[in-house]
């Protein structure tokens, strides 16, 4: 009875990963994987690790991977039995950074025959890389505060992306301040760094508003080296739309 109620999760192993709430884009960290026996012996294929995020379509949602590992040793978990292994996981330099609406975690499982498969899931804080850390500085000093950052589908967009982050700024002191309602701010992953797709909201009349035709368009590169130069670039972007 007891492996019968096992293969069916009752009583069955469990998986739990221990690593830091907050991580950076681009660095890896060891993570601790722990697996505890429930009430009858059971043979573990392979244990999985992904780092995992939602982002939105037009009917609902849909999920990513953007890191996926695996430990392929198979072994036998006894009942009670405490085995933990060490999983190096590489958070890639595009990974979203959480905020607002944009969540990422650690999706951990085990695989086992015959038997539902125990599963682990972990929030994650993603801090942003230095790429787009020396980004938000720069809009910041140009007055903006970050107001939302979503993730969503881009299959219609770009062909080579299933999805992109767009964060949104208001301007709340500074240049700009009395001639933009919002800018928007895409982060498309390209080569090492990031192009970065501006939609520039101007303050317009009710007419304007409803054709659109207060919101312009604007596309720069982002790429290591391009960090002191960025302010004045995404300003003369930004005073050329107006």
């Amino acid at each position: 009875m007891k492996r019968v109620l096992s293969r069916l999760g009752i009583g069955s192993a469990t998986v739990e990963t221990v690593l830091p709430p907050t991580l950076t884009a681009g660095e890896s960290v060891d993570a601790r994987v722990d697996v505890t026996g429930g009430n009858d012996s059971q043979d573990v294929e392979s244990i999985s690790v992904a780092l995992v995020t939602r982002y939105e379509t037009d009917e609902s949602y849909g999920t990513a991977k953007f890191e996926a590992d695996a430990l392929t040793n198979s072994f036998t978990i006894d009942p009670d039995e405490e085995r933990s292994f060490t999983v190096s996981i590489d958070i890639p330099y595009h990974t979203p950074v959480t905020s607002d609406r944009t969540d990422v975690w650690l999706d951990t499982g085990l695989d086992i025959d015959w038997a539902v498969d125990p599963d682990d899931r972990d929030p994650i804080e993603i801090e942003p890389d230095p790429l787009r850390e020396t980004l938000f500085d720069a809009l910041e000093s140009l007055g903006f505060a970050r107001k939302t950052a979503t993730c969503e589908a881009t299959e219609s967009m770009f062909a080579d992306h299933r999805f992109v982050q767009e964060l949104e700024f208001v301007p709340r002191s500074g240049p700009f301040v009395d001639d933009l309602d919002e800018l928007e701010v895409v982060t498309l992953p390209e080569g090492d760094g990031f192009d970065l797709l501006l939609e520039i909201d101007r303050r317009g009349g009710l007419l304007a508003e409803r054709f659109d035709a207060d919101e312009r368009h604007e596309r720069l590169s982002l790429q290591p080296g391009d960090e002191s130069d960025l302010e004045r670039r995404l300003r003369t972007a930004i005073e050329r739309s107006l």
